[in-house]
């Protein structure tokens, strides 16, 4: 087992969740310990603790984004007009990777996040290598052709574990997509609730 495959584990383990929705997620079989050599006792959480945990696991489901970069996307949904926790998720699915795991060009956020700082990915026809970078309404994302036929990039293309929201149009003979409109919370397909209310409440203390 690769050592990033034993990373996303410790995440879906640490947290308690199948995050991403995967079969292989050692959570399917029943191990719902935490780590630890016998788990520990869970306790019910406090408030804190039940917030921290609601920003582990949006920090986590987009690869494990760093500290000081989520903290970012949260100053930018706080500044925007209207809801904070919906800007959050709209600034969440607006960055490259999550766009290139969105449209199946990727089988997880980690491994979107290596296609796109590889060169293996376009917006509007121009090379793109920045994972955060922020995409637009009515961009074109796509795999650059000589990329195309990877296997990593074509087995995720016919992957029947998720399916594609409606807030993106891709087709997977040309392999490439057009991000319509900016989603709405409801509209994004999480296999796990999440709860970014939470996450402003965690960085609002």
């Amino acid at each position: 087992m690769s050592k990033r495959i034993e990373a996303k584990f410790k995440i879906n383990r640490r947290l308690g969740v199948n995050l991403w929705g995967r079969s292989k997620s050692p959570l399917n079989k029943g191990h719902e310990n935490p780590p630890g050599q016998h788990g520990q006792r869970r306790k019910k959480p406090s408030d804190f603790g039940t917030q921290l945990m609601a920003k582990q696991k949006l920090k986590g489901y987009y690869g494990n984004i760093g500290e000081k970069q989520f903290r970012k996307l949260y100053d930018e949904a706080v500044r925007r007009r209207g809801d904070t926790s919906e800007n959050l998720i709209e600034l969440l699915e607006r960055r490259l990777d999550a766009v290139v795991y969105r449209m199946k060009f990727a089988p997880t956020p980690f491994a979107a996040r290596q296609i796109v700082n590889h060169g293996h990915v376009r917006v509007n026809g121009k090379k793109v290598n920045i994972a955060s970078y922020q995409i637009k309404d009515n961009d074109i994302v796509s795999v650059r052709e000589k990329s195309r036929d990877m296997a990593l990039i074509l087995e995720a293309a016919q992957s029947g574990e998720r399916d594609i929201p409606e807030y993106l149009n891709v087709d997977h003979k040309e392999m490439k997509g057009t991000f319509v409109r900016a989603p709405k919370l409801a509209d994004v397909p999480y296999p796990v609730q999440m709860e970014p209310n939470l996450v402003i409440e965690f960085y609002s203390r």
